[in-house]
């Protein structure tokens, strides 16, 4: 068992009449990269902000390490530490250099001195192809696709046990779209567990261990990427892949 990171059962999110999420369980493992696919609107990214509690989730539990993180008393600092966050639309605070940017949390949240706290910002920063010559410019200096690179360096400075990418390329130009997924390629490669809000279906046909189809807020299919994107069971699947992989 020990090498289950998260354990979702039975989770819903209602805002009012509107059910976003109907019953949906997952297991995570240690290690595993998982894309969720599906149509806007099918509850992917209310999905993955549930599970790191941006969201609160109506009825169901998320059990980490075992652990019920909904259950009155448990700290939730610990368990949003390791479970790190990259958004769509970068989330830099835009005051700070890049350097600043990959050390704020650290120094904050896990109260690492300056020094130490640097080193593993720059060592983060060159992992995602940010070299010095960029650490003393600000976001508004940046390309899409370094800033965004800026926020999975910065995802990876708090040493979380997983990070979830809720549709990090969609801001992005076109040209800019395959450097991130290139960092996140060998991020994948290097045994970082992964969960994946995305539209590119290429990436996580060639990164996954596990795809996940979403369709109105439930899980309609889900499978290895080569049962998902070459046999799909579900019509509902099939007919979203049309439309992508034409």
């Amino acid at each position: 068992m020990s090498d289950i990171i998260l354990e979702i059962n039975h989770l819903k999110k209602s805002y009012g009449q509107n059910q976003v999420l109907k019953d949906i369980s997952l297991q995570v493992k240690k290690g595993e990269v998982i894309s969720i696919i599906g149509s806007s609107g099918s509850g992917k990214s209310t999905f993955l902000r549930s599970i790191n509690l941006l969201e609160t989730p109506t009825e169901g539990q998320i059990l980490y390490h075992g652990q019920d993180v909904l259950a009155k008393g448990y700290d939730l600092t610990t368990y949003r530490e390791k479970l790190g966050m990259v958004f769509q639309s970068f989330n830099l605070f835009n005051n700070l250099n890049v350097l600043e940017n990959a050390v704020v949390a650290q120094t904050t949240v896990l109260k690492r001195d300056r020094g130490e706290a640097e080193k593993i910002a720059k060592a983060n920063l060159e992992k995602v192809g940010l070299g010095e010559q960029y650490w003393k410019a600000k976001p508004s200096q940046l390309s899409g696709g370094q800033k965004q690179r800026v926020a999975i360096a910065r995802a990876l400075s708090v040493d979380p046990e997983a990070i979830l990418f809720d549709e990090p390329t969609s801001a992005l130009d076109p040209e800019m779209v395959g450097e991130v997924l290139k960092t996140m390629q060998d991020l994948a490669k290097s045994g970082l567990t992964m969960i994946i809000v995305t539209h590119e279906m290429e990436f996580a046909r060639d990164v996954s261990d596990r795809v996940i189809f979403m369709d109105k807020g439930v899980i309609a299919e889900q499978g290895t990427p080569q049962q998902i994107f070459e046999n799909p069971q579900e019509e509902r699947t099939k007919e979203f892949l049309q439309r992508f992989l034409r």
